[in-house]
């Protein structure tokens, strides 16, 4: 028997491994383009994932890890006011969830679904990939965050040309393990390129020591970052669902029933609020491993287990940040031209699968008015501070959605989904 353990455990571990690959090229992906460090975002998503299964009792086969549905939020809060305020509405956003666990435990889900309905998170989702549209088109042109030409044009648009058509081609014609990493094999043939060409700068990671403790940094309190931030969380927060029933259909069971959805909400609520603390990104539920459990068949949780420890234990690896720090920018801005347009296009899925009807006036209105305000970076001032964006148009959406009729004959928005 204790033969048998150690056996299944080896293999285990190695399943581990293969998951934190294929989550790897995502994951990094958040901190490397708003600004928070990439080894702290490793050390965040392998603890969050352990607070997740403790919280959901070891049930669930999913790994967390940097959510992009907070990509502008952080670019925007790390720009205005820094990482450590931007970090105090991250962290009240996993509160936020915390609270969401709550209702859902004693309230059910219904009442989620009515607050929150498809014709509100669609826009905004799709607004959330829309909004970072110019930040990829700039990487790709070679343009850095503060508007400066590093890398040549004509340079620049070869790099992202690679790494957008080699993301294409795995993502869409390739099979097995590897088409479960596009976005890992579109930075690495990016990357392979700039160097044959000499973009690559060494000098971080020769400089960079094997063994470095993460740079963890602390919240610090920011109203007006809060207010921000937290309404982003709507999105990610509907998105839950989709996520643990899609590892359910997987592994042929009910996960909104044991555990419960308000565990696993409960699960995401905490892990991101511990990552927010000590500067990390926020934390979610992953597609890309899901995809990677329904292909291997293995369905055991001590598969994250084994992929948590290792990424923890991957974040005291010095040279691998240097390492991801060193990728030209046109390499990242290639990738994200594709992973952006696909955030979009998830919101406009919503509408889809759950047939929204938008000739109604009621649902016209919503969506119009969520896309144009979060896109049109609409604010609204309150003293020293200001409610603006994406958060700004996800309250919108809610309360309209609450004070619009519904057209005579309809069922309430959100009802149906029950």
């Amino acid at each position: 028997m204790g033969h048998e353990r150690v056996t299944i455990s080896i293999k285990e571990m190695c399943l581990g491994v293969q998951v934190l690959f294929v989550a790897f090229g995502a994951l990094v992906i958040v901190p490397l383009l708003t600004g928070l460090d990439p080894n702290v975002a490793l050390f965040t998503a392998g603890v969050g994932t352990l607070i997740f299964q403790l919280i959901t009792r070891m049930k669930v086969p999913i790994f967390l890890a940097s959510s992009f549905a907070f990509i502008p939020a952080i670019m925007y809060g790390v720009a205005t006011w820094g990482i450590p305020s931007t970090l105090c509405g991250l962290a009240a956003a996993g509160l936020f969830y915390v609270l969401l666990s709550f209702v859902i435990r004693f309230s059910g889900v219904g009442l989620v679904n009515r607050l929150f309905p498809p014709v509100v998170v669609g826009p905004v989702i799709c607004a959330i990939g829309l909004s970072l549209a110019p930040s990829a088109v700039n990487m790709a042109l070679g343009i850095d965050g503060s508007g400066v030409q590093v890398v040549p044009v004509e340079t620049a648009l070869l790099l992202s040309g690679v790494s957008l058509l080699t993301t294409l081609v795995v993502f869409t014609f390739l099979k097995g393990w590897l088409r479960l990493i596009p976005i890992l094999c579109g930075i690495v043939a990016g990357y392979a390129l700039a160097a044959a060409l000499g973009i690559v700068d060494y000098s971080g990671i020769l400089a960079a020591a094997w063994f470095a403790v993460p740079a963890f940094t602390l919240p610090e309190w920011n109203l007006e970052a809060i207010l921000f931030i937290v309404p982003v969380a709507i999105a990610p927060a509907i998105e839950h669902f989709g996520d643990i029933l899609a590892i359910g259909s997987v592994t042929g069971k009910n996960y909104l029933e044991d555990p419960g959805v308000h565990r696993t909400m409960l699960g995401d609520g905490v892990a991101t609020f511990v990552a927010s603390f000590i500067g990390g990104p926020p934390n979610t539920t992953y597609s890309e491993v899901t995809g990677a459990v329904a292909l291997t068949k293995q369905f055991n949780p001590l598969i994250m287990t084994a992929a948590a420890v290792f990424a923890i234990c991957f974040a005291f690896i010095g040279k691998i940040g240097a390492a991801l720090h060193s990728i030209p920018i046109p390499v990242m801005g290639g990738v994200m031209i594709l992973l952006f347009g696909l955030i979009a296009s998830l919101g406009i899925n919503q509408l889809v699968q759950n047939k929204i009807d938008l000739t109604t006036q009621k649902n016209a209105v919503i969506a119009s008015i969520v896309l144009i305000t979060a896109i049109g970076g609409l604010f609204i001032p309150f003293g020293d501070f200001k409610l603006a964006g994406i958060g700004l148009a996800a309250i919108i959406g809610v309360v309209l959605n609450l004070v619009i009729p519904d057209p005579e004959g309809q069922a309430p928005q959100g009802v149906a989904a029950e």
